[in-house]
């Protein structure tokens, strides 16, 4: 199995309430990943002012709370995929949004938390 799929897998176990912070999002996925043990860094620099949530080997993994404004984050992405220590991104995101499979030549994958309880939440 990829590591990219198994940081699929083990996000796919995260679960927070309907109107988290992003704090506990942060700690549902630091939960998940270590009962998958995938080793990761939290809040890792990529260059100065770039710092990405979590980084497991070379995929990051970016966390939004709410519904980001698709432009902003594919800018953001955009920057921290131009880094060469990594080689993909996870969006973990509280409300989906439209991203391209691919940044940078780099394959970035969304996981939508309200999608992981099945039903439509506000």
């Amino acid at each position: 199995m990829s590591e990219m799929q198994r940081i699929l897998d083990a996000l796919s176990a995260v679960r927070v309430h309907a109107q988290p912070e992003e704090t506990e999002i942060h700690r549902e996925i630091a939960r998940a990943l270590d009962a998958a043990q995938i080793e990761y860094i939290h809040e890792y620099p990529l260059a100065p002012g770039r710092r990405i949530d979590f980084v497991c080997g070379s995929i990051g993994i970016e966390v939004k709370k709410g519904r980001p404004e698709s432009a902003h984050l594919r800018a953001q992405l955009r920057r921290y995929l131009e880094n060469t220590c990594l080689t993909a991104a996870v969006v973990v995101l509280q409300k989906p949004c439209a991203l391209p499979e691919v940044i940078c030549g780099k394959p970035v994958r969304v996981v939508s938390l309200n999608r992981l309880w099945g039903v439509a939440l506000p």
